[in-house]
């Protein structure tokens, strides 16, 4: 007891009495904050994993490059041998068909490189975007990394594997001169489209697939149908030409990836631009992103587990 019957407590016993109000001001702080945090199926989740991954861009494009060098490793030719198959594969076609469909091989080897350079970038990212989280499972599971991170590292493999083709469409251009003209311009954002669509593909066939491993084989059949589908080694302009046929051609606009492949492979041969297919292709693009993003929202969290 103090003087005037006051009691005093020492220091240490003090400052623990003044600052209990301030622990539990904190308690609250921090529950309040775990409240305000954005659950696993949210918005705010799904654009900072793709935000994130985009961030990382030093990454994914060196695991993008060295997964093209350990293909090809000790190879004498390196990489350079994905322009070598594709300029046989173009040519033994292009020569094949041109000669049973009758075709002009100045102007039909051309259009049958440019078709399958553009349906190996398409293929490869449904083919391998079925698959892109199930192939990468040790690292999705150990290292802390968004989903998108794999996705980008697909699309930049596929990216760098189109640059590589790119050059066979070159020597074909220079040994048979196509008319060309500003309207090749277009090939830039028409690849960019080509991108973000194997981007999204990826993400939602990614993660179906993920819960579902019967999918990837039912995607793999699927594309080789697709294949045989799309003009890539018969023109479907010379089907529109025939009046026997003209109607009933027009039943392959309903291939979604005819459209894909004329809005490229048109203003790389100087062909006239039909803007039908840009409609199309647009308007599946926006429904196809908000699919993939709806899909990122609801089981981004969930992949860990699947895989």
């Amino acid at each position: 007891m103090g003087e005037g019957g006051v009691r005093r407590y020492p220091r240490l016993v003090a400052q623990t009495m003044t600052t209990g109000s301030g622990r539990a001001g904190d308690a609250r702080s921090s529950r309040s904050a775990v409240a305000d945090a954005p659950g696993s199926r949210s918005w705010q989740r799904a654009f900072g994993d793709l935000g994130q991954g985009w961030r990382q861009r030093p990454l994914w494009g060196y695991l993008g490059w060295q997964d093209i060098k350990q293909r090809y490793r000790r190879s004498v030719l390196g990489p350079l041998w994905i322009s070598i198959s594709m300029g046989v594969v173009a040519t033994a076609m292009g020569i094949l068909y041109g000669a049973l469909f009758g075709e002009d091989i100045t102007t039909f080897l051309p259009y049958v490189a440019t078709g399958l350079l553009i349906w190996t970038f398409i293929s490869g990212a449904i083919l391998e975007g079925s698959e892109v989280f199930i192939a990468n499972e040790g690292l999705i599971k150990f290292l802390p990394a968004p989903l998108s991170l794999h996705v980008y590292r697909l699309v930049w493999r596929q990216t760098l594997f189109f640059a590589h083709n790119l050059v066979i469409w070159g020597l074909l251009i220079i040994i048979f001169p196509q008319p060309l003209g500003w309207s090749l311009l277009l090939a830039v954002p028409a690849f960019a489209i080509l991108v973000l669509n194997g981007a999204w593909i990826a993400v939602l066939a990614g993660i179906v697939a993920t819960r579902f491993r019967d999918i990837p084989p039912i995607i793999a059949s699927l594309t080789q149908l697709l294949f045989f589908m799309t003009p890539i080694v018969w023109r479907y302009d010379t089907l529109l030409e025939n009046p026997a046929v003209a109607e009933r051609a027009r039943i392959a606009e309903i291939n979604p990836v005819l459209h894909f492949v004329e809005i490229l492979r048109q203003p790389m041969l100087g062909h006239e631009i039909v803007w039908r297919h840009w409609y199309v292709v647009g308007a599946i693009t926006v429904v196809g992103c908000l699919a993939a993003l709806v899909c990122l929202r609801n089981y981004r969290s969930r992949v860990a587990y699947w895989v």
